[in-house]
């Protein structure tokens, strides 16, 4: 059996050969159980020796076995506000990603520890916009004289420098579930916007929720000189989308959605708007992680929904509602891979090492970056 450097066995991601579960979900592959069953009570007696002095958050992607010792479970956003709602508890162990944990670490107390249980778990949308890059962009607007006129918007799922830069810029943060009222609230003080990390969330609300044209939406990427974008471009843009996507949305496509109306008559396609704009304006709904979860908890019994979102959260959301057919909105595996990095060996080291007195994988963000990352999310928990 192949190991970590803890001595923990190491399980590999991998497809099932059944596609269907057991309880009313359709899903394309299935993840290995864990192969050994004492690393289920090794994690239960850690965190009962923690008590207290532990509060574990999980978010929504995560896998089951993970999931199953978390002591609240929500977006990366709740969760972090939940680790600040807990402020007698000693260690934070956030099983997320790291911009998730960054989070956790400016929002919670300075005598908190936010503990990430495998550091290579980060966020391929996030790592897609770096401080130096968007610096670079900054640099660019100004330029081209528009820089006075735009207000930097950054998505949640974004590293804690690029939130400071915002912050520092007059800018705010969004979730998935305000993006709408961050982008008015910035048009109601610059003529453009610039939106990061992610295009799509950006395209997707301007557009169909705020009524702006494609043609008035430009993509600023970071590998081309000036952002492959002429001046006359950025001054007739409204919104400057950086050129980032999420990588398990970002495979969902229009064929996707044609092929299960197909396949299910009368099915209602729900998804994220992470996904591309083709698949969004074909879909029956569309919203955050928490509106896709409410809006299978009202459907009607007996309703037949494909869900375009994280394939754990969907097969989890098919045994919550085993009185609906849900089916993945793709036919191929569509985990999140840095999410599944944290499974329960490495959780069981870092809850085994905290009781043990040693604090692992401490995440730490430094103290001005936390003060305007601060400053970009207070603008967004003031907006109305």
């Amino acid at each position: 059996m192949t190991t970590t450097e803890t001595g923990l066995p190491l399980f590999v991601l991998g497809r099932g050969t059944d596609p269907h579960s057991e309880r009313g979900v359709d899903c394309p592959g299935e993840l290995p159980s864990a192969s050994d069953p004492a690393l289920v009570e090794r994690a239960r007696r850690a965190k009962a020796a923690l008590g207290d002095r532990v509060f574990v958050l999980g978010h929504h992607y995560q896998r089951d076995e993970v999931i199953q010792f978390a002591d609240v479970t929500g977006d990366s956003f709740k969760l972090a506000r939940e680790a600040a709602a807990r402020p007698d508890a000693e260690y934070i162990v956030f099983c997320g990603v790291h911009f998730m944990a960054e989070s956790a670490d400016i929002l919670t107390g300075d005598s908190q520890r936010v503990v990430l249980p495998d550091l290579a778990a980060g966020c391929s949308m996030a790592d897609m916009a770096t401080f130096d890059q968007v610096e670079e962009c900054w640099e660019a607007l100004e330029d081209a004289g528009i820089a006075g006129v735009t207000v930097p918007v950054t998505y949640m799922n974004s590293s804690a420098d690029i939130k400071a830069f915002c912050g520092r810029n007059g800018g705010a943060v969004c979730t998935s579930s305000n993006a709408r009222r961050a982008l008015d609230w910035a048009f109601s003080r610059g003529e453009k916007v610039l939106f990061l990390p992610d295009q799509h969330l950006g395209r997707n609300t301007a557009v169909l929720e705020m009524g702006l044209s494609l043609d008035e939406c430009v993509v600023y990427n970071p590998h081309r000189p000036n952002g492959g974008l002429t001046a006359e471009q950025l001054a007739n843009a409204k919104m400057i989308l950086w050129k980032g996507h999420c990588s398990v949305h970002g495979r969902f496509t229009p064929e996707c959605v044609d092929d299960v109306r197909a396949r299910i008559p009368g099915v209602n396609v729900l998804v994220h708007p992470e996904c591309r704009h083709e698949v969004v304006t074909k879909a029956d709904h569309v919203g955050s992680t928490e509106y896709i979860i409410k809006k299978l908890e009202e459907a009607p019994a007996g309703s037949s929904w494909a869900v375009g979102t994280e394939l754990n959260l969907v097969k989890r959301l098919g045994q919550m509602f085993p009185d609906k057919h849900v089916t993945f909105l793709d036919r191929t595996v569509c985990y999140c891979s840095t999410m599944n990095r944290i499974d329960l060996p490495h959780l069981v080291w870092a809850l085994e090492s905290l009781a043990a007195g040693q604090v692992v994988n401490q995440i730490t963000v430094d103290e001005d970056t936390t003060h305007w990352a601060k400053v970009a999310l207070d603008r967004m928990l003031a907006l109305p």
